[in-house]
């Protein structure tokens, strides 16, 4: 008995709580439409290579890819430059590799190879820090797996939201989160003081950051042909960072699929044998 007043006190407790993060201690993110989302969808070549070309241009004035290779940007499934285009990419990174020791038991900085990671341009937190006033900037190799979307509704409605992102294999939450963390700077409303050196955002954590807006409605990256926008140049790098952090999306939605009509067939061959077999067996 007295365990089962435990249970339901904690049941109380986490209802109420998440019951008050629901009145508004979250921030609501809206879903985006990706070409990657669902079970059959898969990653766009085109928007992947403009969203490396919004990193490339943006982005890696602060940000390392540590975990992406530059042999990956040629590879199946990704961005799929021409290798040959890649190799000169990789000896014209402005950002060195640190190797060695030489013969003589010395480091040394020498051009990126196909098989080096994308390098930021720091060689170590500290000299981040200190270049950006205190904050670090992270690497983006994985930041679409670190972040998510956060529920804002009701609690008892909780468990259909979870079994609806089960239902349809919802998991671009990162890529709505980047999305939303570049298109929500804004100017901060009355009777909010921004600190010293930061920036509102109405998504990021507190509001408040130190980042400034990397693309902006009257400042971002156009592509070849000269189009482009705001609301493209979020669109894309969030993608390119949904493909960083998850590179084998495409390769492992088809293997799924064939691993389901396997499955599929297996079955039915073991329908039809049962029925040929058992009935001419005496029971």
């Amino acid at each position: 008995m007295r365990a089962l007043k435990k249970s339901l006190v904690a049941l109380a407790l986490v209802a109420g709580a998440a019951s008050a993060h629901a009145a508004g201690d979250g921030v609501h993110i809206e879903r985006q439409t990706w070409s990657f989302g669902g079970f059959t969808g898969q990653y766009d070549r085109d928007q992947l290579q403009r969203g490396f070309q919004i990193y490339k241009d943006v982005c890696s004035a602060c940000h390392g890819l540590k975990r992406v290779r530059f042999r990956n940007l040629a590879e199946p499934g990704g961005p799929e430059f021409p290798e040959e285009g890649v190799k000169t990419l990789a000896h014209e990174w402005p950002n060195k590799i640190v190797d060695g020791p030489n013969d003589a038991g010395q480091m040394f900085e020498r051009e990126p190879k196909l098989f080096d990671p994308i390098q930021g341009p720091f060689k170590n937190e500290k000299e981040a820090r200190a270049a950006q006033n205190g904050a670090l900037p992270p690497d983006l190799s994985l930041l679409a797996k670190a972040r998510n979307v956060e529920y804002t509704g009701t609690w008892w409605a909780h468990p259909f939201s979870m079994l609806r992102d089960i239902a349809t294999s919802y998991q671009e939450g990162g890529a709505d989160y980047i999305y939303a963390l570049l298109t929500g700077y804004h100017e901060a409303p009355a009777g909010v003081t921004v600190a010293e050196g930061m920036h509102y955002n109405a998504v990021f954590p507190g509001h408040q950051i130190a980042m400034s807006p990397p693309i902006a409605a009257d400042n971002f990256v156009k592509y070849q042909g000269d189009w482009g926008s705001y609301d493209q140049n979020a669109r894309d790098i969030a993608a390119f960072l949904s493909w960083s952090a998850d590179p084998t999306l495409n390769r492992r939605k088809i293997t799924g699929w064939l691993v389901m009509l396997y499955l599929l067939v297996t079955t039915g061959l073991l329908y039809v044998g049962k029925r040929r077999i058992w009935p001419n067996i005496p029971h």
